[in-house]
This record gives C-alpha cells, sequence and structure tokens, in this order.
C-alpha cells in the first residue's frame, strides 16, 4: 500500500487504526513521508529544519513497541511538524529570525514532551513569520512557503503558522503544531483548506514556547479533519494515549460530540456590514456552509459583536504590539540586524505604547469581553468566515493590512474557535467558516465543525498533491 497516494491523504485516525490492526508500520509511513518531503519541499519551503534520521529511528523503535503490545496510543507513530517558535531541547529554535539562527533551545517545553510521549514522531521544525508577528505568513529573510493549491503563481499559505500549514495541506506531515495569537492557527488553516483549533486562553502551556503576547498566546493543532484535531488537542491538553484511545473507540466523552448533529442549536451569524467586509467567493461559501446546517436542523439568528469586528481587531493589535516589543523589542531597536522590515513595523508599534495605554488595553479587554458574552447568551456558538478573502499571491499582498478580521476578537476576547474548510472558490481556491464558542466550550466548537464537516463532504486534494 502506498499511504500517501490514496484518493485521500491518510487522516491521523486513519493512520492509527492501520497501526492498531497491523495494516501499516510507523516506518513505513514516515518513511513515505520522508520521501515526500524530499520531493515537495524544494517547491513549497515549508521545513525550517528537517530531522530525517532521528524521525526514522523513532518511528523504528515505534514499530518495535507497537510489535510487541505497547502501543501508547492513536498519536503513536504519527509524523508532525513542529512551529519553530517551539524549543526541542538541543535542536535550534529561530522564531523565524534570521538574527536567532543559532539560537539552541535551553530545554523541551511540556506540550512538545507530551506530544514525544504520546509517541508523535517530530519530522521537523516548520517555518514561521519572523516573531510569530504577521498573518499573512511571509518573512523576507527565511522565506515565505508556498500555498499548496495553486502551482501557476506563489500564493501566502497563511500565518503565523505558514510551515505547519503548507506540510500538513501537500501531505508533508500528517498534522502540525501552530500557535495562535491573533489568529495564526485558524488563517494558514482557512487558506490552506484545513482544520484549525484556536483553544481557550490558557487551556494548554506556553512554557517552551518563544512568546509574542504573553496575555493572548494559544497553540494549536492544524489537520486535516475535525476529528483529528481533536485527538491532537487532547494530547496536547495532557489526556494520557490510553484514555484518548478508549473514549474514541467507544465513542465517549468529548469524541461522543464529535457524533451529534445540530438540531437545536442556535447560532449567530454576520450582519450586513461585516458581509460586506467579505469577497464575493467568501460570502457565497459562508452562505452556502449556513444553508447546511440550517438544513440539519440549526436555528441561525442575527448576531453583532461588542463592536464592529475591525475595531476589535485594533484594540487587540496594540495589545499584540505593546507585549511583543516588551519581548522583542531589542532585536527590532537595532538597525543592523537582519530583521524583516514589515514585522519592524508592526513590532516597533508596541514602543510607543505608554504603560498608561497598555492598562487601559487590559481594562477595555474585561470588559469588552463581558459584553461580547452577554451578547452570544442565548446562543451556543457565532459563525462567520474565517478570511474576507481567498490566499492572495505573494506579489499581491499589502503588508499594512492584516487578514485577522474575524479573528483578532477571538484572542481578545479569550474565547475558542475553530476554522474549518468550507469549499472552494471559483478559482479552486480554499475558504474556512470559522465557529466560535464560549470560553472553554471546544466541545462545541469541535461538535459543529464535524457536523458540518459530514454535511460538507470531501475536500479536494491541492494543486500539489
Amino acid at each position: 500500500m502506498d499511504v500517501l497516494t490514496d484518493a485521500q491523504y491518510p487522516s491521523l485516525c486513519a493512520l492509527a487504526d492501520a497501526y492498531a490492526e497491523g495494516r501499516l508500520r510507523p516506518s513505513q509511513v514516515v518513511r513515505a513521508h520522508l520521501d515526500r518531503i524530499e520531493r515537495l519541499e524544494p517547491a513549497i519551503g515549508a521545513f525550517q529544519a528537517i530531522y530525517a534520521e532521528d524521525a526514522m529511528r523513532q518511528a523504528e523503535a515505534a514499530d518495535r513497541m507497537i510489535d510487541a503490545g505497547n502501543r501508547l496510543g492513536p498519536f503513536h507513530g504519527i509524523p508532525f511538524g513542529l512551529k519553530d517558535i517551539c524549543d526541542v531541547e538541543g535542536r535550534v529554535t529561530t522564531g523565524g529570525c534570521q538574527a536567532l539562527s543559532t539560537r539552541v533551545s535551553p530545554e523541551t517545553g511540556t506540550l512538545v514532551h507530551r506530544l514525544l510521549a504520546a509517541g508523535g514522531i517530530l519530522l521537523g521544525k516548520t517555518r514561521t513569520v519572523e516573531c510569530a508577528l504577521g498573518g499573512w505568513g511571509t518573512n523576507q529573510h527565511m522565506g515565505t512557503p508556498r500555498n499548496p493549491w495553486d502551482k501557476a503563481r506563489h500564493r501566502v499559505p497563511g500565518g503565523s503558522s505558514s510551515g505547519t500549514a503548507a506540510s500538513t495541506a501537500c501531505g508533508m506531515a500528517v498534522c502540525g503544531v501552530g500557535t495562535d495569537t491573533g489568529g495564526s492557527v485558524r488563517l494558514p488553516a482557512a487558506f490552506c483548506g484545513l482544520v484549525g483549533l484556536k483553544v481557550t486562553e490558557g487551556r494548554l502551556p506556553t512554557d517552551g514556547i518563544l512568546p509574542l503576547s504573553h496575555t493572548l498566546d494559544t497553540p494549536g493543532p492544524l489537520a486535516r479533519s475535525v476529528e483529528d484535531a481533536l485527538v491532537m488537542f487532547r494530547v496536547m491538553d495532557g489526556a494520557e494515549g490510553w484514555a484518548i484511545e478508549r473514549e474514541r473507540r467507544a465513542g465517549s466523552g468529548v469524541f461522543a460530540d464529535l457524533r451529534r448533529d445540530v438540531i437545536g442549536l442556535r447560532l449567530g451569524v454576520l450582519d450586513a456590514a461585516e458581509r460586506a467586509c467579505c469577497s464575493a467567493d467568501v460570502r457565497t461559501a459562508y452562505d452556502a456552509a449556513l444553508d447546511r446546517l440550517r438544513s440539519g436542523g440549526a436555528e441561525l439568528v442575527p448576531f453583532s459583536a461588542a463592536a464592529p469586528y475591525a475595531d476589535l481587531a485594533a484594540a487587540c493589535g496594540q495589545l499584540i504590539a505593546a507585549e511583543g516589543y516588551f519581548h522583542h523589542g531589542a532585536l527590532y531597536d537595532r538597525p543592523d540586524l537582519p530583521m524583516d522590515e514589515h514585522v519592524r513595523a508592526r513590532m516597533l508599534a508596541g514602543r510607543d505604547v505608554t504603560a498608561a495605554d497598555y492598562m487601559a488595553s487590559l481594562r477595555d479587554r474585561l470588559a469588552g469581553r463581558d459584553d461580547h458574552l452577554d451578547r452570544m447568551e442565548g446562543l451556543d456558538a457565532v459563525l462567520t468566515p474565517t478570511v474576507t478573502t481567498t490566499a492572495p499571491p505573494l506579489d499581491s499582498v499589502d503588508e499594512a493590512v492584516s487578514p485577522a478580521h474575524f479573528t483578532r476578537h477571538v484572542n481578545y476576547f479569550g474565547l475558542c474557535a475553530l476554522s474549518v474548510p468550507s469549499g472552494l472558490s471559483t478559482d479552486g481556491l480554499p475558504t474556512g467558516l470559522q465557529v466560535i464558542a464560549r470560553p472553554h466550550e471546544e466541545a462545541m466548537a469541535l461538535r459543529i465543525g464535524a457536523a458540518y464537516e459530514r454535511v460538507r463532504g470531501p475536500m479536494p486534494l491541492p494543486a500539489f498533491a
């Protein structure tokens, strides 16, 4: 069996079942992914570093453990990518900065420990926007990964988890770790036709992850299906592999929610003013998704946020810049360092934020969150497009504008959200549906996403497949 030429790429869960039933071995799967990396990586440019020899050693060890009846759970033997802001002891972690190209990680963070302890096989570090500050996925010095959905033009993959999304979308990895401060998991998920989960503020550990905004940073999974994202989320959340396996097999716990429909759910939808911010293709995909959920029994209710999403995005951006400058300003204050000039402009905006402005931003954030949650009262979730347009060509990106119009307020208010592919535009590019839920209601977002995924049907493969 050629594990990478099926009608669909093998999902995390399909591989887990194949391992459990003895139809595939991790060494076969990892070897196949490394072969695909060798073929596609020169064109895609998703990886900052590739750990081929170590990955094969880990895969062969996984073979032996599974042969001996010691399978750890559904993540055992799964090849994944890791955003290059996550520390792995003894490995270089650049944070997307050429100026940090020799920075060796002092220790491995909790999140990575959990993934490796669950038997995950780290293929390598994936590229990121410099210091994770940017939504398009561009990087002047370290390289901008190519969106796998277009062979003719270099389109952006979305950021800042650009390499994780690009590698997963074209089958060089089964799934991967991203981080989301204003949309950096969900934006690349939407642009690259993937599922991306932004978890509740504080839900997952962030030690061992280079900070951008310590208030807003949240790590999260990028995967090809809602169930795959859930498995990875459970591992990242600290659940034992055997418990995840038992729940998944029995359809119990949070996995029970994936099998539920949307009958009786009340879902908030965009008002007319916010709809006007979207391109025609995005509106068409959004309306088609709403129709499917309405036909499935959901009640759709017009919803207006606590303020226009553009204003909330700007408020979030100010907080990101202030905290980002606190963490990284010393790099950007030095004109002699090879920093991305687009990121430098965004980062140095934080230098002008006074202490009074910063404290007012934190105060306004809490007051706005209370108002927003009051507006969500009686709703099970709110639905928006993830992005206002499909992925633009690299040479047409306006770096002064962020694509995070609909995503930043989720971080600003500490909510959770899921981006799930909602089909293709007229020119064959993915669109995304964002399901926004209250804090700690990831199960509801995943439930709605899975129900929509079933009625949407399978997504085609990208051009680079």
